[in-house]
């Protein structure tokens, strides 16, 4: 077997090239008594001393694995009617897969278990072997091989793994022995928890063969959580199987229920007394108890319905109950209970608004002691020594204001401050108290002190009732408190006064520069009440800059290079909002006066090189990272009790960095969100300021004034020249100050090794860009302008050719009227004289003298018809002369136009000819 002459050669590179050597030799001697012995108790008794040797010395291990495992291996199938032999092959494979304690191994020896179990694990025929051995009466047969099936899992999992899958009846085998008497079972129960933490097709499997209901027994056999650490297996296991499997999830509610699992929490006995173990099967409980709230795992397209029956679920069977026992009434539970439970709470809400509701209208105490849960929480908040469980509670009023407006205004009614109470008098004094007079209580509560530890927590939970709720923002501006010495000071608004701690946090840091780890965080939560608070309300911003020492001190937080990188960047944003949220036209606390105050304090590239930093800081580069859950407990993992206690780890914190790392919990993906976002609106309403000028008019020149003896005439044309010129220069200055901030904007965004003169050259050029851009546009607005009076021309001389046409028509009208006078004149004539020559002498009318008064009659008509057609043709004269010198400018050839005109005219006069012809 090349494996087997491989590890020949491991063991002579042990125990040297002399294979003559006294441990081989020893094992080989052994190893041919059991095959070879004739007498049974001699092969029994070389098989006791081969197992005690091998269990010893890793270097018998070595040499048992080159060529023990056949002899072994052959024992257990060909000869199970001899149980004691049997039972010392299984001791000797368990020995030699079992790894000596290695602080008596040598560094450089070989791991000799590890390569026995690869070994052994390589014959599927093996594990099938094994397997087989499940089925045995002996009690020992069956437990010894548990544990090498252990043994083998710990080193060849996947190997294993599949050899049970492809063995028939393989899972069915182990989950038999979830039956068996306590120590089999207990070591099945082991076995299987290991082999069900990544093989989905084992959980599918193991859930079939009713796991769930074994679980639950054997659970509800060890007494639950006050059991041993069989019960934490059994929810390891219970854990394994529905972790990332929303139809394990289900068939769990549908079947057996979630009473069982609510029920491990359940505190029995004395309760003020918490074993590690016990605290360890409750963490255990609280993590099942979270899997279902989730609804199993991200990629499940049916997670999230199944998330909000497991919720509603857990709810109406009384969760929450036992939730609030365990976290808040029994302040005497180990911290990491504590905060585990918190989460669940939050969880258990978020999301859920009838859940929310629920959490609301839970009350707490016995007798006069009864008051909201809700304000027990905050009470917790205000007052535990513990920062894990201040972020832990801090978490149940995120989950329950996010996106829950009425309960947000609920509490926010509450808001209400208790005149003549000292800061000295304890919160748990009068339980009575509302939770909005509590809150703003601890908000003052430290004052005295020159600790605002608890000022900066209930900070927190304000800034989770203000978020995205205008309302509830407004309503807390108008709130004023009393100073602390009544007979000092004139009263100040809630707004003011926080702002007025977040300076008092800032000197206090600089004092004690031993408490920088412990307080770091007091600043930012500050600052991100006040980022939220401000958020699309002018009025907030309004009362900021009410007082102009608000805005210089802020100014100088964002300039101190001792405040942290998150401080800088947080209190530029506040700036930024100064700007983006700023409704006020009053003069040096509008938009622009802050921006020009920012420019003049630090300049606009330092200013955004803050919000780059914060960015790339810490706190929000980990924000970034997808949330990973908490590291599942197993007994291999299972913490000390001084592990539990220990709630502030604060041992994860990156050396490198200024910030507490709890801020990465407070400062959650919302927020930093928030944050991107407003630096994005800042940077473009920066731009919008520097491209605009401001509102008021400036003073005229003296120099304008109208000169001694320059007529109206001239001072206008003057004065016109002038304002042309103005406009230009402000014209240019505008689209050069856009350039300028826009490439401000995004210097920080670009490669910071870009030269000054190559940045100058593309402000430049933006420059140029933009007075191009102003000359086409209004060369295109006089080309249309040329174009509608070109038209309006055409229109006119279109007008005008019919006009001349009309009164050619009438013209020639009068013309045919005159010869048809002529023609009847001539008639007349001819008459008169046949008349004359026919008959004798008789009076007639003198004829002439008729003819001579109808001739003048006849003409003094035309003459008239006459005078009136030459006035109009002179008008018409007149017109045409205008038409033709407008036609020339527009470059129309006008000569060319009458000759068409001529043309057309002659073409209709011969026509008309051509019809009195016919």
């Amino acid at each position: 077997m090349d494996l087997a002459s491989r590890y020949k050669g491991v063991v002579g590179l042990v125990f040297g090239d002399n294979p003559s050597s006294n441990e081989d030799s020893y094992i080989q001697r052994l190893l041919d008594r059991i095959s070879n012995g004739t007498l049974p108790d001699d092969r029994r008794n070389a098989i006791v001393e081969l197992q005690s040797v091998v269990a010893e010395s890793n270097a018998a291990q070595l040499a048992f694995g080159a060529s023990g495992f056949p002899v072994i291996v052959g024992i257990v199938k060909d000869q199970r009617d001899d149980v004691e032999m049997v039972r010392g092959a299984l001791e000797t494979l368990l020995g030699a897969l079992t790894p000596i304690d290695h602080g008596r191994a040598q560094k450089t020896e070989v791991h000799a278990a590890l390569m026995n179990s690869d070994l052994l694990s390589r014959e599927a025929e093996n594990i099938t072997l094994l397997l087989s051995l499940l089925e045995e009466d002996d009690f020992y047969v069956r437990y010894y091989t548990l544990q090498i099936l252990t043994a083998l899992l710990m080193n060849s999992q996947n190997r294993l793994q599949e050899a049970i899958l492809t063995t028939p009846r393989g899972i069915t085998r182990l989950m038999d022995m979830l039956m068996d008497r306590e120590v089999i079972r207990n070591e099945a129960l082991l076995l299987l928890t290991h082999l069900t933490r990544e093989a989905e097709e084992i959980q599918k499997i193991v859930v079939f063969e009713g796991a769930f209901e074994k679980i639950f027994s054997i659970i509800k056999e060890e007494g639950g959580s006050d059991g041993d650490v069989v019960v934490q297996d059994c929810l390891e296991l219970l854990n394994n199987l529905l972790r990332s499997s929303s139809s394990n999830q289900i068939l769990l509610r549908e079947t057996m229920g979630f009473e069982p699992i609510i029920s491990v929490l359940k505190l029995r006995g004395i309760t003020y007394k918490f074993t590690q173990q016990k605290t360890v099967n409750l963490l255990s409980a609280l993590e099942t108890i979270n899997m279902l709230i989730m609804g199993g795992a991200d990629t499940d397209p049916g997670k999230d319905s199944n998330k909000l029956a497991n919720r509603t679920v857990l709810v109406q069977k009384k969760l929450l109950d036992h939730l609030l026992m365990l976290g808040v009434e029994s302040q005497w539970a180990p911290v990491a209970v504590r905060c585990m439970t918190f989460k669940c709470i939050g969880d258990l809400v978020d999301g859920h608004p009838k859940n929310r509701d629920t959490l609301a209208s839970k009350v707490l105490g016995e007798d006069r002691q009864v008051e909201p849960a809700l304000n027990s929480i905050l009470r917790i908040i205000l007052q535990t020594s513990s920062i894990q469980e201040f972020v832990a509670a801090d978490y149940v009023f995120k989950t329950f204001c996010e996106k829950n407006r009425e309960g947000q205004t609920m509490l926010a009614s509450t808001l209400i401050p208790q005149p003549h109470l000292t800061t000295r008098d304890p919160l748990e004094d009068d339980v009575n108290m509302s939770f909005g007079s509590m809150l703003l209580r601890g908000i003052c509560s430290d004052e005295t002190d020159g600790d605002l530890e608890t000022c900066c927590r209930a900070a927190s939970i304000l800034s989770h009732i203000l978020k995205d709720n205008i309302q509830c923002k407004e309503k807390a501006l108008k709130i004023v408190l009393e100073s602390h010495v009544p007979s000092m000071g004139t009263p100040e608004t809630l707004f003011q006064r926080i702002v007025r701690y977040l300076a008092v946090a800032s000197s206090m840091k600089s004092k004690d520069k031993s408490s920088t780890m412990g307080k770091s965080y007091i600043q930012q939560i500050i600052l991100k009440l006040l980022v939220t608070w401000t958020v699309d309300c002018p009025a907030a911003v309004q009362c900021f800059l009410d007082s102009r020492h608000h805005l210089t001190y802020l100014l100088e937080l964002v300039a101190n290079p001792a405040a942290t990188v998150c401080i800088r960047g947080l209190a530029s944003i506040l700036l930024g909002e100064c700007v983006i949220y700023n409704k006020s036209n009053e003069n040096g606390k509008d938009a622009f006066a802050v921006v020009d105050a920012v420019s003049q304090k630090m300049g606009l590239t330092t200013y955004f090189s803050k919000l780059e930093e914060m960015q790339s800081s810490f706190i929000f580069s980990s924000s970034e990272r997808p949330p990973q859950g908490n590291k599942p407990l197993t007994r291999t993992d299972t913490p000390s009790e001084a592990e539990i206690e220990d709630g502030d780890v604060v041992n994860a914190m990156d050396k490198g960095n200024e910030d507490h790392p709890m801020l990465i919990s407070l400062f959650d993906p919302s927020f930093t969100g928030l944050v991107k976002s407003l630096e994005g609106k800042i940077r473009e309403r920066i731009v919008d300021v520097y491209s605009r000028p401001k509102s008021e008019v400036a003073v005229v020149p003296a120099d304008l004034e109208q000169r001694n003896g320059e007529n109206e005439k001239a001072y206008i044309n003057r004065l016109k020249a002038f304002i042309e010129k103005q406009c230009s220069e402000i014209q240019n200055l505008l689209a050069r100050n856009a350039a300028l901030a826009e490439d401000l904007a995004s210097s920080g965004r670009n490669d910071q090794s870009q030269g000054s003169e190559q940045r100058a050259s593309t402000v430049m050029e933006k420059v140029q860009m933009e007075s191009i851009r102003r000359e086409l546009q209004e060369t295109s607005q006089r080309l249309e302008t040329v174009k509608a009076e070109k038209a309006k021309l055409e229109s006119e001389a279109s007008d005008y050719k019919n006009m001349a046409a009309k009164l050619e028509s009438d013209l020639k009208g009068l013309s045919d009227a005159y010869n048809s006078l002529e023609q009847a004149n001539y008639h007349l004539e001819k008459e008169v004289k046949s008349l004359k020559g026919g008959e004798g002498p008789m009076e007639f009318p003198d004829i002439e003298a008729i003819k001579e008064e109808v001739r003048k009659e006849a003409q003094k008509e035309s003459e008239d018809e006459l005078n009136d057609l030459l006035v109009c043709l002179g008008q018409e004269e007149s017109k045409v002369e205008k038409l033709t010198a407008k036609l020339m400018e527009l470059g129309v050839d006008v000569d060319k136009l009458l000759e068409d005109i001529g043309d057309e005219s002659e073409a209709q006069g011969e026509s008309d000819e051509e019809e009195d012809e016919h």
